[in-house]
């Protein structure tokens, strides 16, 4: 994977990672707490976050005149005692597609 861009910015909306492998754009959420942290740092990439990230990645793809698929990822950072854990969740969320009648 190729890092295109970090901490990219439209407007309110921000992508933490904006990377490349092929003809796939991950977008990438990135999450960090410390290990006596009691909650899911997946509980914090919810809905609203979900849509915002999707909003953030069209715009991406417009912006640079892009026309290629896209992953949406979340890498969780655990800091403990003095050392970092990563965990790369790939394709964490699919964005729902809604049906109108």
């Amino acid at each position: 994977m190729t890092i295109r861009e970090r901490n990219w910015r439209l407007n309110h909306l921000e992508v933490d990672i904006v990377a490349q492998k092929g003809n796939l754009i991950h977008i990438v959420e990135v999450k960090t707490r410390t290990a006596n942290a009691h909650f899911d740092p997946m509980k914090s990439v919810n809905a609203a976050k979900q849509r915002n990230l999707i909003m953030a990645a069209n715009g991406y793809l417009h912006y640079n005149q892009l026309r290629c698929g896209v992953q949406y990822d979340v890498i969780i950072v655990t800091a403990r005692n003095n050392t970092l854990d990563v965990q790369y969740i790939p394709d964490a969320f699919k964005p729902r597609l809604r049906t109108y009648r």
